[in-house]
This record gives structure tokens, sequence and C-alpha cells, in this order.
């Protein structure tokens, strides 16, 4: 898993440098499933004029219309820097597996900051809507993705070190298995959950078949 996973946080480090080729921040993200990559997405706030424009959003909206649903369960979403609160907000929503990240972000993260990412009354309350917390895998390959941030965006990795934007010495403080899902519909086994969400939330909530 660790190799898949080096290569796919490579992947967005590759997103990063060319969205900073592009005059964007230096934010890459991949969604990926069984080891095939099904979306990838630098940064693009700045081309669109849409500060919505996050690249962990960009992924979500391109692997879901590739696949043709709303719901990424069984997807990994990488990204060289934490979610921000925004994007850790869609992650739930879009039922995303795992997420895995390299810099943490205690100022703005959706995981070190605003724990969205784990809230588990998302998934108790709402499983209808969203699939039991996600796994977390934080720090990975915090240091080579300071580097390269480092040497592809000079000015931004100062500011960061400046403010504490970024770090990189949090790995595995936020690491935690997939929760369990708990409340009313704690007694639902997974495949009638999903059955529900795909064949009747998503179909009449999110215009989805």
């Amino acid at each position: 898993m660790d190799s898949l996973d080096a290569r796919m946080m490579r992947r967005c480090f590759d997103l990063a440098r060319a969205a900073v080729a592009r005059k964007e921040l230096p934010f890459g993200s991949v969604i990926a499933r069984d080891g095939e990559v099904i979306s990838a997405h630098g940064n693009g706030v700045r081309e669109a004029g849409d500060i919505t424009r996050h690249a962990e959003v960009c992924a979500i909206v391109a692997a879901q219309a590739k696949l043709g649903r709303p719901s990424l369960d069984g997807c990994t979403l990488y990204t060289n820097i934490e979610p921000c609160a925004f994007c850790s907000y869609a992650i739930r929503e879009s039922r995303i597996a795992r997420v895995v990240y390299a810099l943490a972000s205690p100022i703005m993260g959706g995981a070190s900051r605003w724990d969205v990412l784990q809230d588990h009354g998302l998934g108790a309350l709402l499983p209808e809507v969203f699939a039991p917390a996600p796994e977390v895998k934080a720090g990975f390959l915090a240091q080579e993705a300071e580097d390269m941030l480092r040497l592809e965006a000079p000015m931004m990795w100062a500011t960061s070190r400046a403010r504490g934007l970024f770090v990189c010495d949090d790995a595995g403080r936020h690491s935690r298995p997939a929760a369990r899902r708990e409340g009313f519909f704690a007694g639902v086994k997974d495949g009638a959950m999903e059955y529900l969400r795909r064949r009747v939330f998503d179909r009449f909530s999110r215009g989805a078949v």
C-alpha cells in the first residue's frame, strides 16, 4: 500500500508543479480506486476565476462525471496538503473511503483544525447522505512535499513557514481507521445501506441514477 500511496502522492506533486506553471497555487489531488487513477487535478482557482476550484473539489467533480454517479465509495483521495474544511465536507458527502495527505494545515485543515473528515455524527445522523468517516493517513511523504513547495513556490513556502500554515511534523497524529456506523441506522448492513444510497437517496435527492 505504501508504494501505491507513494506513486499517487508523487502524482499530486507533479500536479502541484503544473499548477504553479499556470500561476495557480501549488496544490494537486488524485482520486484512485483499486490502484487506478480516476481523476487528477491541480488547483484551478485563478484560471476559472472561481474560488471553489480547489484541487480536491476539481478531482471530485471529475471523478463523479467519469463514474456517472455522485458517490465515490471505495475511492482514495490523495493531496499534497491537508484538505481545508470546505474540501473535507465535499469529501465526506461524496463518500470517499480514504484520504491520504502530506503536509498538515493546522490553520485551515479539515482534520487538524476542524475535524470534518472524522466527524462521526455526519454518518451516524445522516447515513442516507454520508458514509462512515474515511480512513485518514496524515503526514505521508510530508518532507518530500515541503521540499517540493520550497523549490516550486519559495514565497509561499516562506510565508507558510512563518505563519505555520503548512507543517510536516505531525505524521500519524491524525491517522485513524475508518469509523464504524453508529446511530439510528447502526443495524443496517453495509450492502443494504449502499443500495439505499445509490438507488434511492441519490436518485431522488441528487439528480443521479
